[in-house]
């Protein structure tokens, strides 16, 4: 998938303001400091499209961006670890269970994990209710270059060594890196074919 234009369209706390839902939506969301706004800089190769903050829990709204026309791509607040009050981690967390339980053109969750570290309870707590509330996801590993294949491997394959504790089909999974663009034809080629699959299905007018 070649990205024409990225174009970042609004920031919401409600889902009924959100954009239109006319277009395939692909939502990224991880821990806290995961990577998550670098990762899809990298993806859109636009230096500057999602803000990216060394503050963990920077992200408080929902962001959509609009990819060649084509197809929303939304920035999630990070769930975990954040320097804010519990307060506003519940009212993120009603924001984020409504915005993926609601959403009716959310079309994958991206699920961002940091490739450097073990299966985190909190990650694989998130995933195990997206399974149950029936949304569809994949895997992102993220910050690939922070050590070498083989460490990545090894940590990528206890995770899913994990996920087969609990799951009979495991999510699809990518190994990226912001840093030297890993990964991103991977990401894109997923989504072009899912979109490309959803035009086909779709009643022709």
């Amino acid at each position: 998938m070649v990205i024409r234009e990225a174009s970042f369209l609004s920031s919401n706390t409600q889902v009924a303001a959100c954009p239109a839902p006319d277009r395939p939506e692909y939502a990224f969301i991880g821990r806290s400091n995961v990577g998550k706004s670098s990762l899809i800089n990298m993806l859109t190769g636009r230096l500057a499209l999602a803000k990216i903050s060394s503050t963990p829990g920077k992200t408080q709204v929902i962001n959509h961006f609009m990819i060649n026309d084509e197809w929303y791509l939304v920035d999630l607040p990070g769930y975990g670890y954040a320097r804010v009050s519990k307060s506003s981690r519940a009212d993120w967390g009603k924001m984020i269970k409504a915005y993926l339980t609601k959403r009716e053109n959310l079309t994958c969750v991206c699920v961002l994990l940091d490739s450097r570290h073990a299966p985190q309870a909190v990650d694989l707590e998130f995933m195990a209710w997206l399974g149950e509330a029936g949304v569809p996801f994949v895997m992102i590993f993220t910050k690939a270059d922070k050590q070498s294949a083989t460490r990545t491997q090894e940590l990528v394959d206890a995770y899913l060594r994990q996920m087969q504790e609990q799951w009979d089909e495991l999510p699809r999974h990518f190994i990226t890196s912001a840093e030297t663009g890993a990964g991103r034809e991977a990401v894109l080629g997923f989504v072009d074919e899912v979109n490309r699959q959803l035009a086909a299905e779709a009643p022709s007018k």
